[in-house]
């Protein structure tokens, strides 16, 4: 076991570290992607996931680092953003040993990361890596952890999706709206619920077979189509992009009919650019990192002693954000991703600075 690569070069990616981690008897091939402890340790999911080479898998992990960060200002915690990735096949290679020997590479980092679930690892998953390591949140109810991510997630999703339902519209609910949900994974699922709840229907699709099954067996009124193109030129009044990121790129965007779009999925402007060209077609992006920061204060929650009432009341305030958010892109002629970003940074600055003020 060995860590083989490490850089903290800023002036490159404007990470403070990202370190490369192999362990040739597991399988293991990780990278842990260190943006910002401005506001405290690096808190973020570990994304296992099959990768077409090395440079994706490291492409991945530092977009996703850096989102953190901004994640993690803007919902008010005081924790910095991170990322982990896992290169390889997760049904193929997954093993207790391969877990526990990440485990102890985010233990080496000494609490400058805190790891969690994300695409491809469960909670199961992190009560194995934490055998290892006590820098893990995400953990099953049973081993003192606050479970499932998902759930909060979903709900904070539903939130900034009613608060730009009352920018666009005038009223924050989804009732009478057709929302398309895209991706019926851990969230899609949840958030489907309160879409249903709030009187919306919904249209979706999924890659996944047993996804769908679900859905048809579940919410039999949900309306299904052949895949993620079909659904964003569906008559949809909201477009809720729930699986991996990239969603909104220059092949989506022009065919897109819907006015607003809130969904859970990190990363969803495949380039800078994107969020000018949403915007000059009349459609509402509400940003990803502001909408679906619900299941990292579960996951935060989790490291001061989890209370789901508390960290579903934090949550809730996501709407109150993305208003402010709308608010500001607004008032100063911008789109909301650069409302967002400006808020992100300035809290990350502003806070990050008291570190200078050194304590006994």
């Amino acid at each position: 076991m060995g860590v083989f690569a490490s850089t903290d070069d800023p002036e490159s990616t404007g990470h403070e570290q990202v370190v490369f981690c192999q362990d040739k008897q597991t399988g293991l091939k990780a990278i842990i992607g260190i943006y910002s402890t401005a506001l405290g340790p690096a808190l973020g999911g570990t994304r296992f996931y099959p990768y077409a080479s090395e440079e994706a898998a490291l492409a991945d992990v530092l977009d996703l680092s850096r989102g953190m960060a901004y994640k993690n200002a803007l919902a008010g915690l005081d924790l910095g953003g991170g990322k982990a990735v896992i290169w390889g096949n997760p049904e193929q290679i997954k093993s207790e040993a391969l877990l526990r020997a990440y485990g102890r590479f985010v233990e080496s980092l000494a609490g400058r990361y805190y790891t969690a679930c994300d695409v491809g690892t469960y909670v199961a998953d992190m009560d194995v890596v934490a055998r290892e390591t006590r820098y893990v949140t995400g953990r099953s109810v049973e081993h003192g952890g606050a479970g499932d991510s998902s759930i909060l997630t979903a709900w904070g999703v539903y939130q900034g999706m009613r608060a730009a339902a009352g920018h666009v519209w005038g009223v924050p609910t989804l009732h009478g709206k057709r929302v398309g949900v895209a991706g019926l994974g851990k969230v899609g699922k949840y958030l489907v619920g309160h879409l249903l709840d709030d009187g919306a229907e919904v249209v979706a699709t999924d890659v996944n077979p047993r996804a769908l099954e679900w859905a048809r067996t579940t919410h039999p009124q949900i309306a299904l189509v052949d895949d993620a193109s079909a659904l964003v030129a569906a008559d949809i009044d909201v477009y809720a992009p729930c699986a991996l990121g990239g969603a909104l790129n220059d092949d989506t965007v022009p065919a897109l009919r819907a006015k607003v779009v809130a969904g859970a999925a990190n990363n969803q402007l495949a380039h800078p650019g994107i969020e000018k060209l949403l915007a000059d077609r009349g459609i509402l992006y509400a940003p990803d990192y502001v909408v679906n920061a619900g299941g990292v204060i579960q996951v935060a929650d989790e490291i001061e002693g989890f209370n789901f009432e508390r960290a579903k009341l934090r949550a809730t305030r996501i709407y109150d954000t993305t208003r402010e958010i709308l608010r500001l892109a607004d008032a100063e002629g911008v789109p909301p991703a650069v409302a967002a970003d400006r808020l992100a940074e300035r809290r990350m600055a502003e806070v990050g600075r008291l570190r200078a003020i050194h304590l006994r």
